[in-house]
């Protein structure tokens, strides 16, 4: 004597669909493949961008460091004349600019030139421009910096 009966829920019906059908799985793995490819780009993207900053922090330290140069410079010619009669200014002021052009390191991919303008005979702006090329194109950064006679 039976009483009770207890049928699953999911076993009433058969169902004759086993699996996926080719366009389920076709339609699956493009949205699978168009995801990545997405996810790809923003990476890509990502780690040029990173490179570019990183291209552009070591550009700035080597326009800085023309900068630094050219007042260590200056400061040389000015601390160092003996005759004490603005010698050290005037040679520092109206000597060329090749002989403040320090060159970056060799295995580096930068340029850098250092211009010096004489604005007034006691004021020199000094610009040091740092150029290199990346993969994206060619990138420079210029910093600028006046000069004074401090010598009195």
């Amino acid at each position: 004597m039976q009483l009770f009966k207890f049928t699953l829920p999911w076993r009433g019906k058969q169902n004759k669909k086993n699996g996926f059908t080719l366009v389920e799985t076709l339609v699956a793995i493009s949205i699978f493949t168009v995801s990545l490819i997405g996810l790809m780009s923003v990476l890509a993207s990502g780690i040029a961008a990173t490179n570019y900053a990183k291209q552009k922090m070591v550009a700035s330290y080597l326009a800085q460091e023309g900068i630094e140069y050219a007042r260590n410079i200056r400061d040389t010619f000015v601390l160092y004349d003996v005759s004490g009669s603005q010698s050290g200014w005037n040679r520092f002021r109206d000597d060329s600019v090749a002989g403040i052009t320090p060159t970056p390191p060799a295995d580096a991919n930068f340029s850098r030139t250092i211009q010096k303008v004489v604005l007034n005979p006691d004021e020199v702006k000094i610009s040091s421009t740092v150029s290199w090329v990346q993969g994206s194109g060619s990138y420079n950064i210029v910093f600028s910096e006046s000069l004074f006679n401090w010598i009195e």
